[in-house]
């Protein structure tokens, strides 16, 4: 097999897993636990595929090809790890990397993830875990933030069980109706929406109060 159609095999592991379990059987367990440990623990890696393979996995779990159970412990252990390298990762790099012009992080990417950290704090390494992109960044973030390492673990290992778990077994149950499946991107980011829509209106009325009382200062 080819360089070139390896990737391609790669980048689309989620339309083309029913093949690789023909082909290989057991061994797409590594594969998948590869791809979810280079998502999110590698920043040059924010392109692979996430939320979908864990969808379709459980699908594939639920028609029998695959073992649930196994298949989630070894996923969360993968999201689990991934994010813990990556925290690691930033926390060597430290400020250098808003400093430096380091051509393997995309700068745009690391940038909005910072201000999504600065809004959310800690809450970032759980919600970002449905984020395509942020979800790769964060713990990067966390890590040049110099969260302290037992609470990061703590949304860490939060996080990682709440988005193997609900997606994996999310595709067992509904991974075979063909509308959800074709809309999983659009229904993950509506709950998503709907999960940060509070946090970020308190974040936002807090902003107001602060600027109001600033304002009520200059005034005296």
């Amino acid at each position: 097999m080819e360089f070139a159609q390896l990737l391609d095999l790669i980048l689309h592991v989620d339309k083309s897993l029913g093949s690789l379990l023909e082909a290989y059987g057991p061994l797409v367990y590594a594969v998948l636990f590869a791809i979810v440990f280079a998502e999110t623990g590698l920043v040059v890696f924010p392109f692979l595929p996430g939320d979908t393979l864990l969808f379709i996995a459980g699908a594939f779990c639920a028609n029998g090809m695959m073992s649930a159970p196994l298949l989630i412990t070894l996923l969360v252990v993968a999201a689990i790890t991934g994010n813990t390298v990556n925290y690691l990762i930033g926390r060597a790099l430290g400020n250098r990397v808003f400093t430096h012009d380091y051509r393997w992080i995309d700068r745009t990417a690391l940038e909005k993830t910072h201000a999504f950290f600065e809004s959310h704090g800690g809450k970032t390494i759980v919600l970002a875990r449905w984020l395509p992109v942020i979800r790769t960044f964060a713990p990067f973030v966390a890590g040049i933030s110099s969260m302290p390492f037992g609470r990061f673990q703590l949304f860490n290992v939060t996080g990682a069980l709440l988005w193997v778990v609900a997606l994996v077994m999310a595709g067992y149950f509904f991974g075979n109706i063909p509308i959800i499946r074709d809309h999983l991107n659009t229904i993950v980011l509506i709950g998503v929406g709907a999960a940060a829509g509070p946090v970020a209106l308190a974040a936002l009325l807090r902003f107001v109060k602060k600027l109001r009382r600033g304002g009520a200062s200059g005034a005296a």
